[in-house]
């Protein structure tokens, strides 16, 4: 193709080569109770249950040591962060009101992320999460834990993030959508707009410069920063087709209809 026809199509190129990916990896979750909290408020239930049991002993002993473990039980919720109020509203209906979110505004976050996903997933990243519950507001964060065990019917990984809660705006169950932005070590790349999928294979256009352009099948992997893995098919130094792909494409497989 002569540069006349090159410029009329308006063909761009860009050279494939080893960069620095920024991958977002994508999931959805729910907001979660704070677990130590919720554990101490089940185990203050379980005392009260345990000295209605022992009430008619006429052990003196088994009322001693159901008190004790009343006592404990409440020493507990008070250093997680509940009132006397709370407590006393817990002893007399079974249940509180008290907000089971961490304390000192921040909220945990459960999410699930795909098989293919968990190799960039660790303790320590940070991520971002968004609510229907409040579009435009961003809530950051980190992740705290990464399960150990795959779930076999999602294909999925569970995580635990904490993120901030200014106003104990996120309440428990409540949906949202986490981000978390992975930099991934160097990795040949190419412009996603190099990539024509066909539906049954990918493919990029490597410019020959006077003999055209050659179609090669690649296959990707992760994306970023408007880039795409090249994990197999050409290699760094060549260049590829970015803009009139298409165009390209078509014409090739209007000489090779002919052809036939």
């Amino acid at each position: 193709m002569d540069n006349a026809k090159r410029q009329l199509i308006g063909v761009k190129t860009a050279r494939a080569a080893y960069r620095k990916l920024t991958h977002t990896v994508a999931s959805s979750g729910k907001v979660a109770y704070d677990p130590d909290l919720y554990q101490s408020i089940s185990e203050y239930k379980e005392a009260l249950v345990a000295r209605q049991k022992v009430k008619d002993s006429s052990w003196p002993e088994v009322h001693e040591r159901a008190e004790a473990l009343i006592r404990a039980s409440e020493l507990r919720l008070r250093q997680a962060g509940l009132s006397e109020d709370q407590i006393t509203e817990l002893s007399v209906n079974g249940e509180t009101h008290a907000n089971l979110l961490l304390p000192g505004a921040r909220a945990w976050l459960y999410a699930q992320i795909y098989e293919y996903e968990i190799g960039l997933i660790k303790a320590g990243q940070e991520i971002e999460a968004t609510t229907p519950a409040y579009p435009g507001k961003i809530f950051r964060g980190a992740i705290k834990a990464v399960d150990s065990i795959l779930s076999a019917e999602t294909r999925t990984l569970r995580v635990r993030a904490e993120v901030e809660n200014p106003d104990n705006m996120l309440k428990p169950e409540m949906y949202a959508e986490i981000k978390i932005k992975v930099t991934l070590p160097s990795r040949l790349s190419v412009p996603l707009g190099a990539i024509v999928n066909t539906g049954a294979r990918k493919l990029v256009f490597v410019d020959k410069g006077e003999k055209g352009f050659e179609p090669k099948e690649v296959k990707t992997g992760f994306e970023g920063d408007d880039y795409a893995e090249i994990l197999s098919g050409i290699r760094a130094g060549e260049e590829v087709v970015t803009s009139a792909n298409f165009l390209i494409d078509s014409e090739a497989r209007i000489k090779s209809t002919v052809a036939e």
